[in-house]
């Protein structure tokens, strides 16, 4: 990719950039802290994260991750940075439960937590240490403030406000991390991958080296970080030269100052051996702090399975709780878990209203021991205890943050008390040396992403509930567009995963667009990421019933496919799983397939694999190979300008 020599050889003007932004004080923003680096190692197959201490200032450098991790957070940042290791660890069966107080806040606003002359509290010969934990998920990459709804937060009934982007997100990190100096940045997966262009285009190294600057300390593994193979995401962890666009100016990428975590990863079971280390101990005056980091479980159904070869995803909870007993046994009371898996809730940012989904079976089996959750992956804002347990999810995108506040006994290590409230990440005041850093991408992106592939008469939107969107469908009538020639795979139908489907395109013009409805590069990247290729097989009718079977599984979210245009079926809502579909409603052109005929079906390569559990898909034959959905896409707008929103009457839900 031609792209990365251009970004390689203007790292060090980028931070020139920056740092000179930065200043200025211009608009009396934050500036952030620029890192320095060290050199990494080769990544711990273990269950301890490296050992560093660091000042309340973001974190300066990795060390070995091969050894237990104990970041000691004084309330002086004027202090200075030592380092230390220790290699043993030492379990028990001890288990020791925690009190918190399940006073969450449920209102929804700005945060309202006042500064305070000490990080400590004594009451007799008892000494209560003051942390604060700032918290958020599935930032995917988004640098630039998103648009569209994915840019957005409902705050009440009748108002929306925009949020998100990487400067605004770093300037409310820098104003929590005033009212406490004992803050401790993580994030609960997705950070990057299905980033938009100014991320993508350069191996999501900008995101990695903005968290540097923000000062993130940890994040758990989440499935989109897994999106270009463990192999890349090691290499964010470790830096070094992309394996095939290399170094540009032979400076190397510097990789992650902060460590990723990945308890229920394992490159093998017996014993067990983690892709990064399980957990994190973070020393903060004195009392230490657990952050143990796991994907979901299914993982391994929702990625490409090239990617991934010889690692094992695992029960979170049964991982969770087999990992307790070792913290309690070196005296560690204080436990929080960052999981990219989460829940749905009904009512605002801040709120808890009927909460449910995958977070809440997981949370009410964790052992006591456990004070807090910090969850993602469903893209949704809550606030919620459950179980005893302080239980949180902050949207994505950067659009919030969720700022959660704990004591701790310095005589017993217990959390004593815990309370959390999102925080939404207005746009009022950018940090100038992240918006600086942002912009320079921008630019370098600017040529390819600025680039007019096509026009549209309307938005298209993607859904966030189950069903079709006009995004989805549009598409769906992509892939087959791109692969109806005998040529190319005579397919006669195409499917398209939902959540491949990453982003609306606006109708109103944004930037420096002349006109609306103007569609770019960089706006269908948004919306189409991944680099799919095209894939067409033959499937029988039967089997296509059966892959239309497998949207519905049994206490889980319906999973709607979006289909081309010529494909339509009913479902019944109420029927049982496995017999929802009947076979006589799926038309092709408004001809009832039948189930012995043999069709010609395209799709993309993450689905024919079988990811989101669609697995009729690997049983066909005759397979094949297309262009990238993203080319298909741009092929797309190029032909068939302007596109409109379909309408959405491809498939009919029945009582």
């Amino acid at each position: 990719m031609q792209a990365m020599n251009w970004r390689q050889s203007l790292r060090a003007p980028v931070w020139a950039l920056a740092l000179a932004a930065g200043g200025c004080g211009a608009d009396g923003g934050d500036s952030a802290t620029l890192p320095t680096t060290t050199d990494d190692t080769s990544t711990s197959t273990t269950d301890v994260a490296p050992t560093t201490s660091t000042t309340a200032e973001p974190p300066t450098g990795t060390t070995a991750p091969d050894t237990t991790a104990s970041e000691t957070t004084g309330p002086d940042p004027t202090e200075g940075t030592t380092t230390s290791t220790s290699t043993s660890t030492s379990t028990t069966e001890g288990v020791t439960s925690t009190g918190v107080d399940t006073t969450a806040a449920e209102t929804a606003g700005e945060t309202t937590l006042g500064t305070t002359d000490t990080t400590t509290e004594t009451t007799g010969e008892e000494t209560f240490v003051k942390v604060q934990i700032v918290a958020f998920n599935d930032f995917h990459g988004n640098l630039e403030p998103p648009a569209g709804s994915g840019g957005k937060i409902k705050i009440d009934d009748n108002t929306t406000v925009d949020a998100g982007g990487a400067a605004f997100l770093a300037h409310h990190v820098a104003a929590l991390r005033e009212q406490n100096p004992n803050t401790i940045v993580v994030s609960a997966g997705d950070l990057i991958g299905a980033s938009p262009l100014v991320s993508a285009l350069f191996h999501d190294e900008p995101t990695i080296e903005a968290m540097n600057t923000i000062g993130l300390h940890y994040n758990a593994v989440g499935n989109h970080e897994l999106d270009d193979g463990a192999t890349e995401l090691l290499r964010m962890q470790d830096g070094g030269c992309h394996p095939v666009d290399g170094c540009g100016d032979d400076t190397p990428f510097p990789g992650a100052e902060f460590q990723f975590l990945a308890a229920n990863v394992l490159t093998q079971q017996d014993p067990v051996e983690t892709l990064f280390p399980s957990y994190a101990l973070h020393t903060v005056e004195g009392v230490q702090i657990a952050f143990i980091g796991l994907t979901l479980e299914a993982t391994g159904s929702i990625v490409s399975p090239g990617g991934i070869v010889g690692l094992t995803f695992a029960d979170e909870v049964e991982r969770v709780n087999a990992l307790v007993p070792e913290l309690t046994g070196m005296g560690v009371e204080a436990i929080v878990v960052l999981i990219h898996e989460g829940g749905l809730q009904t009512g605002l940012y801040d709120e808890c209203q009927g909460i449910s989904g995958p977070i809440v079976d997981i949370v009410e089996g964790l052992d006591d021991a456990v004070d807090v959750v910090v969850s993602g992956h469903t893209h949704q804002a809550y606030n919620c205890v459950i179980a005893d347990k302080i239980v949180t999810s902050a949207a994505s995108f950067g659009r919030a943050l969720t700022d959660i506040d704990l004591e701790i006994s310095t005589k017993t290590g217990d959390v004593t008390m815990a309370k959390a409230e999102n925080v939404v990440v207005t746009r009022e005041t950018a940090d100038p040396v992240i918006a600086a850093f942002v912009a320079m991408y921008k630019q370098l992106a600017a040529p390819l992403a600025n680039k007019q592939i096509g026009t549209i008469t309307g938005t298209l939107e993607k859904s966030n509930l189950p069903g079709l969107s006009t995004m989805g469908l549009v598409v769906a009538d992509a892939i087959l567009d791109a692969t109806q020639d005998p040529l190319l795979g005579g397919a006669q139908l195409a499917f398209m995963n939902p959540g491949g489907v990453r982003a609306d395109l606006l109708y109103p013009a944004s930037g420096d667009e002349p006109v609306d409805g103007i569609v770019t590069y960089g706006e269908a990247f948004a919306v189409n990421p991944f680099g799919n290729n095209l894939v067409v097989m033959t499937l029988t009718g039967a089997q296509i019933d059966a892959l239309l079977e497998q949207q519905f599984v049994e206490g889980e979210q319906d999973y709607i496919l979006q289909v081309s245009a010529g494909l339509s079926y009913a479902y019944s809502a109420s029927a049982p799983v496995g017999s929802k579909v009947d076979l006589a409603s799926i038309e092709l052109d408004g001809v009832a397939i039948v189930a012995d005929q043999e069709y010609r079906v395209g799709t993309i390569s993450y689905l024919a694999d079988g990811g989101d559990g669609f697995s009729v898909f690997k049983t066909g034959t005759d397979r094949v190979g297309g262009v990238t959905d993203m080319q298909a896409l741009e092929d797309y707008f190029a032909d068939h300008s302007p596109v409109s929103p379909p309408a959405l009457d491809r498939v009919t839900v029945l009582p």
